[in-house]
């Protein structure tokens, strides 16, 4: 699920939007069908967005092959806590170059 669809929208609607989906399959002809009914009832900007959730609900069920959420957010995590520690490794050789230009200075 992008960032920006889970913001706009509040989890709840996002989850009641799949269920819908889930349960009135059988009255539509089509997956696509049954997802533009169900993103017009609720107000969802597309039908697209909620395509996404349904995908992303799917794989978070195991029914579909993907990272689920829990591992999207937790690859975030990471790649930010790695982003910061390259940064403070930066900063640390930076402070030893200068200290050791100091000492060579003694």
């Amino acid at each position: 699920m992008s960032v920006a669809s889970s913001r706009r929208y509040p989890s709840e609607l996002r989850e009641r939007a799949v269920r819908m989906v889930s349960e009135s399959r059988s009255e539509h002809r089509s997956e696509w069908a049954t997802i533009e009914s169900v993103a017009s009832k609720l107000g969802i900007g597309t039908a697209q967005t909620l395509l996404s959730w349904v995908r992303q609900a799917q794989v978070d069920a195991h029914q579909r092959g993907g990272a689920t959420t829990d591992q999207v957010t937790e690859l975030r995590r990471l790649r930010a806590e790695v982003k910061e520690l390259k940064r403070a490794n930066e900063i640390l050789k930076s402070a030893s170059v200068f200290f050791a230009a100091e000492l060579d200075r003694r």
